[in-house]
């Protein structure tokens, strides 16, 4: 893979040519085991997580997160669903959000799609965040990336939703799709359908990584804050 230079820092190219790879070359000479073996000590290296909600309502003041799902780039899914006994008590989504705001720092990127400012996942979750009085990340803690921009700024499709992006590249998505009587279900705190809504909300994040890997290497390595 190609050293992607335009994008890099001085001292962040100064640091893969001083730095070999387990073949013995310089991560400049071999810069696809650099991204295969991240090595956690360079300047370079990012965490990077794919995030994806579930909320009652599109508005965070008449609605609150279900659900979210984090999922880490080639790795692991955290996240969760809320619990029955949370909605029946009218504490809703306090403490899920508590266990985001710690679960987001994990992460040095968080991709989304129709997720950044103006949209939907991080403006809805930070509401709710701070309506709670929760130490939602800061400007300038995380950056962040939109699918929705990649697409909508590197393609030519006929709508930029993330199922109409995964149709058009071949890549599995929403194979449990969401239906009016699972949601109002849920909204009753029915376990049965929360777990569904969960199954949906991590399968996004799986699809959200496979679009990103196609779109990535066309866009440059943005530093806009979350």
């Amino acid at each position: 893979m190609i050293v992607p230079v335009k994008q890099l820092l001085k001292r962040e190219l100064e640091w893969l040519g001083t730095h070999r790879c387990e073949h013995g070359h310089t991560y400049l000479e071999h810069y696809s085991c650099f991204l295969e073996e991240s090595p956690e000590d360079s300047p370079v290296y990012e965490k990077v997580g794919f995030f994806d909600i579930e909320a009652s309502n599109l508005s965070a003041d008449f609605g609150y997160c279900f659900s979210y799902a984090l999922k880490e780039l080639d790795g692991d899914i955290i996240g969760r669903v809320l619990t029955p006994r949370e909605i029946r008590s009218f504490k809703f989504d306090e403490k899920l959000m508590k266990e985001l705001c710690k679960d987001l720092r994990k992460f040095h990127r968080i991709v989304v799609h129709w997720g950044t400012d103006r949209k939907f996942d991080l403006p809805f979750c930070r509401s709710r965040a701070l309506k709670f009085n929760l130490d939602f990340p800061l400007y300038k803690e995380i950056y962040c990336q939109d699918t929705w921009l990649m697409a909508k700024s590197k393609l030519k499709l006929s709508r930029n939703r993330l199922e109409n992006i995964c149709d058009f590249f071949g890549i599995p998505s929403k194979a449990h799709k969401l239906y009016p009587d699972a949601w109002q279900k849920a909204l009753a705190g029915d376990k049965t359908s929360l777990d569904y809504i969960f199954t949906h909300n991590v399968e996004d994040v799986e699809s959200l990584e496979a679009v990103w890997k196609k779109l990535n290497q066309y866009v440059r390595r943005s530093k806009t804050s979350i």
